[in-house]
């Protein structure tokens, strides 16, 4: 019966060792592996879809941080998955699958479709009239696309380029991906490079009959890309097929499991799952669960708890809402600068006696906001520590993906050599915190340097930070329990910013959807 479901490599076993890979010598003969990556900002192709919800949860395929191994500490590299497979056989839907089946958080989905190499104008010409061969491994920037899966094998920050299949050219913005759990790699060459090959921890290859890919595509590139009829077929009969049959075909050899049928496979993909399962430890959930040690709330002594009965009372006024918002801000960064380190030091008093006192045991301390609603805590910032340098972080949530997406960056010089106070006045899910401290990682702050301060967390968000960066100390007025199902904090405080700056929320929004949506 398994037979029926899963094409194997091997009679002995479902995973093979995927030898053979001196046969795709031929394969790389016009391939320029050689070339040194060129610098560039980023962004996924607009097939790679930035975020998966399920019944159950959200899954972010943007990239965040990786797994920890069964000691508590960070994997070296993120688990590598090639899917290959013709043109329109269905590896993004097993993908996405897989990706759901997995259970983990974050997810990279990485689209070959991405790296497409820029075509001289001579060539746009040729794109333009169905004449120009994009399913040929000339036809892609490998020399980039190993460069940049390397790096993201790594945990470290990529930027990937955007490709218009309208226009056969790279978008202008780039899209910045942080981080990687697993990183789900597909593409009709994903297995025609050696390089590419010895950074995959296992490779799937995707069979589908090549009647229904050819509907799949016209399907496609009518609808999606602006083509017709008359193109996609002549592409098809004078590329996509020669293609399929001289280099991708051949190289479904190479996989450590065929998957029949695409994403409708589910006995395919529960083995792949259970396999990845096996090779590492998966993040888990971490709700119900004691909140962490890392985390410190301000005592909720009456001084405290009445001023947020008043910052959370709907009917407070403006003035007195950024009143008594200021004084919980300076009394959470005076609570925040208790765990900069200190080292012991003697001074001498007007009266001749000594005095052993304490100092700040480090180079600067430098506070980091992000925007909007953390940019309101600076000043408390200010007014406690003489000449900090601020650096700014705008993370907004992107209104069609529930996406959360970096904007803006302007961090000041040599921050990796800094404790780093780093501000968002409430956190609700935790990923735009995740992304911020993402960040700062990626630009040498050490994760123990770092403390995040908010006025209002809920618990998603404290467990969320603290398993993903478990040095990061955590630092807040109070903890919600609940977050609603548009990832809002129950019973919460309202939009903090709309609230605090004076800006109306829309029209259309109801009482209900009033809180504060930061992630």
């Amino acid at each position: 019966m398994l037979a029926k479901e899963v094409t194997c490599c091997s009679s002995a076993s479902l995973f093979c060792s995927g030898g053979g890979e001196g046969s795709l010598d031929r394969l790389l003969t016009s391939v320029s592996s050689g070339l040194s990556p060129r610098k560039r900002t980023t962004s996924q192709c607009k097939s790679e879809p930035p975020l998966l919800r399920t019944s159950k949860r959200t899954i972010y395929t943007a990239g965040r941080p990786p797994w920890y191994n069964e000691h508590g500490t960070q994997s070296k590299e993120a688990f590598v998955i090639g899917l290959c497979g013709g043109s329109a056989s269905g590896k993004t839907t097993v993908a996405r699958k897989i990706i759901e089946a997995l259970d983990v958080p974050w997810v990279v989905l990485l689209s070959m479709d991405s790296f497409y190499k820029v075509l001289t104008p001579e060539q746009q010409v040729t794109a333009a009239s169905n004449d120009y061969n994009f399913d040929h491994p000339d036809a892609f920037d490998f020399g980039l696309l190993a460069h940049t899966l390397r790096k993201l094998k790594l945990g470290k920050s990529v930027k990937i380029p955007v490709y218009d299949f309208t226009t056969h050219g790279r978008q202008k913005d780039w899209k910045t991906v942080y981080g990687a759990s697993v990183i789900i790699f597909e593409g009709i060459m994903a297995f025609a490079d050696k390089e590419l090959l010895q950074l995959l921890d296992m490779k799937i290859f995707v069979e589908t009959d090549s009647d229904i890919r050819l509907v799949r595509r016209l399907q496609r590139d009518i609808t999606e890309r602006g083509r017709d009829i008359d193109g996609v077929i002549k592409q098809y009969n004078k590329f996509v097929k020669p293609a399929f049959e001289q280099y991708i075909e051949p190289t479904m050899r190479l996989a450590d499991i065929v998957v029949p049928r695409g994403g409708g496979n589910m006995v395919a993909i529960d083995l792949i799952v259970q396999h990845v399962h096996s090779q590492a430890a998966l993040a888990s959930a971490h709700q119900a669960q004691p909140l962490p040690q890392t985390l410190s709330v301000l005592e909720s002594t009456p001084q405290v708890r009445g001023m947020h009965t008043i910052i959370r009372n709907k009917e407070t006024s403006r003035d007195e809402f950024i009143f008594y918002s200021k004084r919980l801000m300076r009394l959470l960064i005076e609570r925040a600068l208790s765990f900069l380190p200190s080292e012991s030091h003697i001074v001498q008093t007007p009266q001749g006696e000594d005095y052993e006192g304490r100092t700040f045991h480090g180079k600067r301390i430098t506070g980091v906001s992000i925007l909007r609603a953390g940019e309101t805590m600076e000043p408390a910032l200010r007014a406690v520590c003489k000449d900090v340098r601020i650096g700014k972080i705008l993370i907004q949530t992107n209104q069609d993906t529930g996406e959360p997406e970096l904007h803006y960056l302007r961090l000041p010089k040599d921050i990796g050599e800094d404790h780093v106070i780093l501000m968002d006045c409430t956190v609700s899910t935790g990923a735009a915190a995740m992304m911020a401290v993402r960040v700062l990682l990626d630009h040498d702050v050490q994760e123990d340097k770092i403390l995040l301060v908010s006025l209002l967390m809920a618990e998603m968000g404290v467990h969320s930070v603290a398993y993903a960066f478990p040095q990061v100390q955590i630092i807040t007025t109070a903890v919600d329990k609940k977050v609603n199902d548009l990832f809002h904090i129950i019973p919460g405080i309202g939009n903090f910013g709309d609230r605090y700056f004076g800006t109306d929320a829309p029209p259309e929004w109801s009482d209900e959807e009033m809180d504060e949506p930061s992630y």
